[in-house]
């Protein structure tokens, strides 16, 4: 099973992927923004100048082909299930991670955290973000995108706990 916890930058993805983990036998998390960084680290910078230029990893051409292979090899290798928590709001991007993931397990659920902005900026700054700063920048275009493109299954948590939202997402693991 790849269980994909997608949602705005501080909604709380991670916090939930970890407490989800922790609910499952057999399970580990899997965070691709780990290939972003790796990516980072390794292109030289005219490379990262020329496709991603926005200053998001996710537009480097290898992101999408690695993030899907290293979940595959995980996968093949360790036999677990995969916790994929990531911000993922370009349809065209999700698509393709998602049928990736799909390919490697059938049984793949997505599940996007929504909230409102007050409540992400609020969630922002508790986990010690300077206002203003890319997460915050970030927050009105996945908004939108959240609210355009389908990214089912919606998942609100304005006023639910990490653990209410993981109740939530375990009660919507079905085949």
């Amino acid at each position: 099973m790849i269980i994909m916890i997608n949602g705005a930058f501080g909604i709380g993805k991670t916090s939930v992927a970890t407490e989800l983990v922790k609910k499952l036998d057999h399970s580990m998390l899997y965070d691709p923004e780990e290939v972003g960084f790796m990516l980072r680290n390794i292109l030289p910078p005219p490379i990262q100048q020329r496709e991603a230029i926005t200053g998001d990893f996710q537009d480097f051409k290898l992101w999408k082909e690695l993030t899907v292979s290293v979940a595959a090899t995980l996968k093949d290798t360790y036999n677990m299930d995969l916790v994929v928590p990531m911000t993922i709001c370009n349809p065209q991007y999700f698509a393709y991670i998602k049928k990736g993931f799909a390919k490697i397990d059938p049984q793949t659920f997505h599940f996007c955290l929504t909230a409102s902005k007050e409540t992400i900026y609020d969630r922002l700054l508790e986990r010690g973000e300077e206002q203003g700063n890319w997460c915050f920048q970030q927050t009105d275009r996945c908004l939108e995108a959240f609210s355009t493109h389908n990214f089912s299954q919606y998942v609100e948590t304005d006023d639910r706990g990490i653990k209410e939202v993981v109740e939530v997402i375990k009660g919507n693991l079905k085949s």
